[in-house]
């Protein structure tokens, strides 16, 4: 073989090789690569088996706020609505009295010179509570305001049914011919009661009037000055 020929196959030979090389490393890196993608992808999260797509992990926090009896069903509030009264426990809560609670009437009375007396029924299935408290009185356009008949404060009265409370209300207090003459009245239960009611009561004359508390017989409602 001419020197020429021999170093043309040593130049091929060489080439070859070096491309046989570059396709084994190239295989090789390759089959590294896949064996540790497998690997990792077989692997197991430490302390547990591995969690199937779309499960949740969080069972414990599943229902939390609520409370469970031992079946794990949740449980209701046995006592219901109420105030806390501050060791645990739970009273029902009385509901107050508002105008628009109330069936109302008027009649006028002759006694103590002359007076209104103010009937007040629950409506058909309400149940509530009058307070321990002067009704609330107003007269015309003023608000002119009865003040108190009584000393002391009465007491909390249940409505419901047939039970009847009784206000009295004498319009004027005073002697001589003054004052101004209406033919209403405005009554709320309390202060707070946010939908009083007018009530006619005929042709008064009304100067620094007064009222009684709520009682439950008429003759107790007399509203004497």
């Amino acid at each position: 073989m001419s020197g020429n020929r021999r170093k043309a196959f040593l130049v091929s030979a060489a080439i070859v090789g070096g491309a046989m090389l570059m396709t084994a490393c190239q295989d090789s890196d390759a089959t590294t690569d896949n064996g540790a993608a497998q690997s990792s992808s077989s692997a197991t999260p430490a302390g547990g088996a591995a969690t199937p797509s779309g499960s949740s992990t969080a069972g414990s926090d599943q229902g939390a706020g609520k409370d469970s009896d031992a079946t794990g069903k949740g449980t209701e509030d046995a006592a219901g609505s109420g105030a806390d009264t501050g060791d645990g426990k739970r009273e029902q809560v009385e509901q107050v009295c508002g105008a628009n609670d109330i069936s109302w009437s008027t009649r006028s009375e002759t006694q103590a010179g002359g007076y209104i007396l103010i009937i007040a029924k629950a409506k058909s299935g309400i149940t509530c509570y009058l307070p321990a408290a002067l009704p609330t009185v107003a007269f015309g356009s003023d608000g002119t305001e009865a003040g108190p008949a009584e000393q002391t404060a009465g007491k909390q009265i249940k409505l419901s049914g047939s039970t009847t409370a009784y206000a009295g209300v004498n319009p004027k207090t005073t002697d001589g011919d003054g004052g101004k003459e209406l033919d209403s009245i405005i009554v709320a239960v309390g202060d707070g009661d946010a939908d009083p009611v007018s009530l006619r009561v005929g042709t008064i004359t009304v100067e620094d009037p007064i009222v009684t508390n709520w009682h439950t017989a008429p003759t107790e409602a007399v509203p004497f000055s």
